[in-house]
Formats: C-alpha cells, sequence, structure tokens
C-alpha cells in the first residue's frame, strides 16, 4: 500500500543507521582528554572555583578511604563496630584467620 503523505526520504533511516566498527576505530576522536590535562595548581586552567573544589573534595575523599582502608587490612571487624553495629559471622572469621595467619607467621619467623 503506498502513501500520498510526505516525500520517500522522510521514511529512510539514513540518519539511524549503524556505524561500522571499522569507521569508528578510523575517526578521530571528539574531545578526548589528555593524561594530566588539567593540574590543580595550574593558573593558566580556565576550571571554574566550584569545579576546584570538587576536585579538593574528591582529593580528601580519596585519602580518607585510604586510611580507612588501611585500618580494615588490620581488623575485618572494624567497619560494622565504627557504625555501633554487632560484627557480622563473615567479618568475625576472616579476623580469626588473620590473626592465626599471623601467630603462624611469627612462629615460623622465630624458628
Amino acid at each position: 500500500m503506498s502513501s500520498n503523505v510526505g516525500s520517500g526520504n522522510i521514511y529512510e533511516a539514513g540518519d539511524q543507521r549503524n556505524v561500522k566498527q571499522s569507521e569508528l576505530e578510523e575517526r578521530e576522536r571528539y574531545n578526548e582528554g589528555q593524561p594530566n590535562s588539567h593540574l590543580p595548581q595550574d593558573s593558566k586552567d580556565n576550571r571554574t572555583i566550584a569545579n576546584k573544589l570538587a576536585n579538593e573534595e574528591r582529593r580528601g575523599d580519596e585519602e580518607q578511604k585510604s586510611e580507612e582502608q588501611k585500618l580494615r587490612e588490620k581488623d575485618a571487624t572494624l567497619p560494622a563496630r565504627a557504625h555501633g553495629n554487632e560484627p557480622s559471622r563473615g567479618a568475625k572469621i576472616d579476623q580469626q584467620l588473620r590473626e592465626e595467619d599471623e601467630e603462624y607467621l611469627k612462629q615460623k619467623g622465630k624458628k
């Protein structure tokens, strides 16, 4: 059945076709970021103050997380106790295994 509404090119999917993978790999990337392109203390960097503050907050969070991770490596029950909860059974077992391994390594080192 043919239609008299509009021209045929309206119904063609020319702009909706998928691009071949080979064409994607050959195409230049648009606005690809360069490593270390935004230095935090760069005076010529045009980032807004809000973006600079957000970056500093992110850096602070990363430092705080690394301290928390160091504490978790020493004590598996720490996260639960820090929130006022009883540690899970798995966390207790992990801590027991960690302590047993440390004792075994100490004994082996003494011999």
